[in-house]
């Protein structure tokens, strides 16, 4: 069997790739968080694309799903564990202690193997997507980097183990996959699509991390009041 290793789904994977990998030399090298930031942007953007080209063009394979999850652990584990590294140092943290953040890395790295076999994901998820905990986080770096809030060190890493826990927790979370278009079974799609939009609108980056604390209460009280 040949392996076509360069289509077009996996070119735009591996640009994901390479934004992530250069987040991460940003954070870790210059302290640059901002930059991080539009650099996980530019790869969940890539990530969206890979696989919106994939079902256009039916263009599926092994080697572009097992690459699609290398990349992920590059842009949403590691870059969003090296601002978090990078904040710790910028608010003042000194020691090891500061290494602690890098478990975010390892639980997107378990939370993508588990994705990768799990069957009951098709059209959901069972955990935090990794692309969420990234905006999170990189959003999160860019709004303490231009001085909008102060950050004590250690808070770093409590953010980092309470966004692994989500990630490999057993809450379910809608998936912005849409099956058709209609809006009947997409209501709470569109809707939440639409009022992230006019957040982002009105506020631009502050509104970032409230989304995605939003998309994980709307699915905890889905999971617990709605079933």
């Amino acid at each position: 069997m040949k392996i076509r290793l360069f289509t077009i789904p996996n070119i735009l994977t591996l640009c994901n790739l390479l934004c992530g990998s250069v987040a991460v030399l940003f954070a870790l090298r210059f302290d640059d968080i901002q930059i991080s930031f539009y650099l996980i942007i530019a790869a969940a953007i890539f990530d969206f694309l890979d696989g919106f080209v994939a079902r256009l063009l039916k263009s599926y394979s092994p080697v572009g799903k097992e690459l699609d999850s290398l990349a992920d652990v590059i842009s949403f584990g590691m870059a969003p564990s090296s601002i978090l590294f990078s904040m710790y140092q910028l608010a003042g943290g000194t020691g090891w202690w500061g290494y602690a953040v890098f478990i975010l890395a390892a639980f997107s790295a378990l939370r993508l193997a588990k994705f990768n076999i799990d069957e009951n994901q098709a059209y959901g998820f069972i955990g935090m997507p990794t692309p969420a905990a990234a905006l999170f986080v990189s959003a999160s770096g860019y709004l303490f980097a231009a001085g909008l809030y102060i950050l004590n060190p250690y808070y770093t890493i409590g953010i980092a183990v309470v966004l692994s826990y989500f990630l490999v927790s057993n809450i379910p979370m809608f998936a912005l996959k849409f099956t058709h278009y209609g809006f009947k079974g997409n209501e709470l799609r569109y809707t939440f699509c639409l009022l992230s939009i006019v957040c982002v609108i009105l506020w631009g980056i502050v509104a970032i991390p409230f989304i995605i604390m939003a998309y994980v209460l709307v699915s905890v009280v889905r999971r617990f009041f709605v079933g």
